[in-house]
Parts: structure tokens; sequence; C-alpha cells
């Protein structure tokens, strides 16, 4: 994808730099056998920076909520918490209409946490020169993949040999071929979920910082609008597709 440079990469380049001049004055020379490209750790660094946010934001959320008398009582402005309860609240509903209310309780952490993660790394594609973790194919599949091996694995659990019985379809003497085709669906859902994610992020900020770079603040403004319609659309995406995957996974053989 187009590469572009933000603040994350001049501190790369910074501690590139910094580790050169110390291996240098210890003798080793590994950064001149190995070069480095520090640009292709800026997608992860700013992953794991998100999740670590979120994770606080989660504790915080979580300790006030613990508070009986402040877990009752909704806030009467918008803060970190009521953000939170109407996010999380609007996405559960999406996997209660899909999955039902019980599928939807029991996992729920999954849509819900991928859903967090797509939304705020989305989000920093609306600032330029920040690093957008979801333009990168690398992190996207990584997300797409986590869903994958969990929605296969909740589909184990839940229908046993059943859910691999399923793939063959119902005729004995079409298994081979319906199981082969059957394979190459949930191969290719993955790809399509990390690739599709990928580009529309890609092309968002770089368009976005293309413009910003050519004309006035304000000109930019109705591209900034799309770019918030493009990163809520795209988290909805991920999320309903998620659920889509995980329902048809659990769903049981005699629906």
């Amino acid at each position: 994808m187009p590469e572009h440079s933000s603040w994350l990469t001049l501190l790369l380049a910074h501690f590139q730099r910094t580790l050169a001049h110390n291996a240098e004055g210890i003798g080793h020379t590994l950064l001149d056998k190995h070069p480095a490209t520090w640009r292709s750790f800026e997608p992860l660094a700013t992953a794991v920076l998100i999740a670590l946010l979120l994770i606080l934001v989660s504790l915080r959320v979580r300790a006030r909520l613990s508070k009986t008398e402040e877990a009752l009582i909704p806030e009467d402005r918008l803060t970190l918490r009521t953000f939170m309860e109407i996010f999380l609240g609007y996405f559960y509903d999406l996997a209660k209409n899909m999955m039902g209310p019980e599928r939807a309780k029991k996992y729920f952490p999954l849509v819900g946490g991928s859903a967090l993660f797509v939304f705020f790394s989305n989000v920093m594609a609306l600032l330029p020169g920040t690093p957008v973790a979801t333009s990168s194919l690398s992190i996207t599949m990584g997300c797409a993949l986590v869903v994958f091996v969990l929605f296969n694995l909740y589909g184990l659990i839940e229908n046993g040999w059943g859910y691999i019985k399923h793939l063959a379809g119902p005729a004995w003497y079409l298994a081979p071929l319906v199981f082969l085709i059957e394979m190459i669906s949930l191969t290719v859902r993955p790809i399509t979920l990390a690739v599709r994610l990928c580009i529309n992020m890609s092309v968002d900020h770089l368009l976005l910082s293309i413009v910003l770079g050519l004309v006035a603040i304000v000109i930019p403004l109705p591209l900034m609008l799309l770019g918030c319609l493009i990163v809520v659309v795209q988290t909805l995406v991920f999320a309903m597709l998620t659920c889509i995957y995980i329902a048809l996974a659990t769903e049981h053989e005699a629906h």
C-alpha cells in the first residue's frame, strides 16, 4: 500500500540511528548486515498503542461501573463511560439481532473487542500525519485471522465433529466436491475481510493527506466528513461479518 510519513516514522528512525550508534560503539555490525526497515514496524507499534489504550479505558470504565450507585445512574453528559455504553450497546444489539440473545451474550467479547479496535484504528485516518494501523494489510490480516480461528473454534465447540461433517454437505457422493468448495469459501473469508478494510482505510488516509497538503484547511472539510462515514461503515462491516461468521459456525444442524 502507499507509504506516508508520520511522527511515529520519525521516532522509529531516531531509534534506529541510536541503535546503530550504540552497536558501532561496542563493535557489533548486525544492523549493517541486516538493515531494519523501521517503517514496517509503524503499523504494529500503532496497533499495540491502541490496544494498550483500549485496555486502560476498559479498566477505567469497569472501575466506575463496579460502584453500584454510579452504575445504575446514567451520566448527564457525554463522557468516556457514556460513549462506551452507547458504542458497545449498539454492537450488542447488532449481535443479538443476528445471532440471538444467548449466542450474542456468549460471543460478544470477540465482536465488541473487534469493533473497538477497528473503530479507534480507523479514527486515526482522520488525522493527517498520524499512522493508521488498519491501513496495513499485516494488521488487518491479523485481525481477520483472529476472527477466522475463533469462529471455527466456536463451531467445533458448539457442534463437535458435526461442524466438519456439515462442510461435506448432505450427500456422501458429493462430499469431496462440496468439502473443497466449503474449504475455499472458509479460506477466502479472512482474506476478503482484511483486504476490504485495508484498502478502504489506506485510500481514505492517503487522499485526505494529499488534499490537505495541496489546499487550505477549510476546503477538505467535506472530504473529512466522508472520511467519518468511511470510519463508521468499515467498523460496522467488520463487526457485522464477524457476527455472520459466528452465527453460521455455531448454528445447529437442525436449523
